[in-house]
């Protein structure tokens, strides 16, 4: 998936670093916790857009605490109480992704609605910015088990998001009674990854289109079915 031990050293070394110099983080940062509002809302913002654009440009080993502070516009007291690491960072950039990936499609249609799935996923994948973010999230979800969780939660709540597209598909009766509708998600979702993540292939629509065929004949075999 690209991680390397240097990757994994780096975010030894940063957690080290913290546990020495920084306070508890705030649990209202971490996946789950209380959403901010009004400045408190900016701040969280400013800080994950400077994440973001950090994971994007340099990978996580070079998620440095302080120049996200700087960059953001805010104390680095404040980034290291409320985000107390980089993984803290990386844990609620993917809470926030998850809040504002793109709404599950409806098109009338099973085979519409998972094309429209395997295209946000690619779009995702080959989106230069996206890609990168995606690739220094995986390294750091290699290396630490808090990113993993983290990684595996945001992955969770997409595919719950996209799961009534596969009810509707049961109530119309495209798919055989009692189709796991996450399992047929992954079904699709996962040949894309696979090409992203461990053979660094290009992501191209037929294989978008590959990926839905493949899905949508399994489905109608039951292999879904629980």
């Amino acid at each position: 998936m690209g991680e390397t031990l240097a990757d994994c050293d780096a975010l030894t070394e940063q957690e080290t670093h913290l546990i020495e110099s920084s306070g508890t983080p705030d649990p209202s940062a971490a996946p789950g916790g209380r959403r901010p509002g009004g400045r408190t809302a900016k701040v969280r913002r400013a800080v994950l857009d400077a994440t973001q654009e950090a994971l994007a440009t340099g990978g996580f080993p070079t998620l440095n605490m302080d120049r996200i502070a700087a960059a953001a516009g805010v104390g680095k007291t404040t980034v290291y109480r409320r985000w107390g690491s980089p993984v803290g960072l990386v844990t609620d950039l993917l809470r926030d992704m998850a809040e504002q990936s793109r709404p599950a499609a409806d098109t009338g249609g099973l085979a519409g609605d998972l094309r429209a799935n395997a295209a946000l996923v690619r779009e995702t994948l080959t989106d230069p910015r996206m890609g990168a973010v995606f690739r220094a999230v995986l390294a750091a979800a290699a290396c630490d088990e808090e990113c993993a969780r983290a990684l595996g939660g945001f992955y969770r709540t997409r595919l719950t998001e996209w799961a009534p597209v596969v009810e509707r598909a049961l109530a119309r009766g495209e798919v055989p009674a009692g189709t796991d509708p996450v399992e047929l998600l992954r079904a699709v979702s996962a040949p894309l990854y696979y090409r992203f993540s461990v053979t660094h292939e290009e992501l191209g629509a037929a294989d978008a289109e590959r990926a839905v065929t493949a899905a949508l004949a399994a489905a109608a075999a039951g292999a879904y079915t629980v």
